[in-house]
C-alpha cells in the first residue's frame, strides 16, 4: 500500500519535501554510448527522516494517510 502525506496544518495533500535514506540493489545497463538507465532496483531499506510542507513550511504537522487508490476495494453486498 502506498503512502501518502497531509499537512493538518494547511490542508496540502501535493507539496511535500521528503528527506530520505534508501539503500538499494539495482541493475546500471549502459547504453554502447555511456547513458545510463537503472532497471530491476530491489529497495533493501528505506528511511524517512523528515517530511516538510511545501506550502507553509512545517514539519510537525504532517500526518501519514492510506492512499486509497492503491487499498484494495471492498467487496460490494
Amino acid at each position: 500500500m502506498a503512502t501518502r502525506y497531509r499537512c493538518s496544518a494547511c490542508g496540502n495533500l501535493t507539496r511535500f519535501d521528503v528527506l530520505s535514506t534508501k539503500r538499494a540493489r539495482a541493475f546500471h545497463h549502459y547504453s554502447l554510448g555511456g547513458d545510463l538507465v537503472v532497471e530491476e532496483e530491489e529497495i533493501l531499506s528505506l528511511d524517512i527522516e523528515s517530511v516538510t510542507c511545501r506550502w507553509c513550511g512545517r514539519s510537525n504537522a504532517i500526518e501519514t494517510i492510506a492512499d486509497e487508490e492503491s487499498a484494495p476495494a471492498a467487496p460490494k453486498s
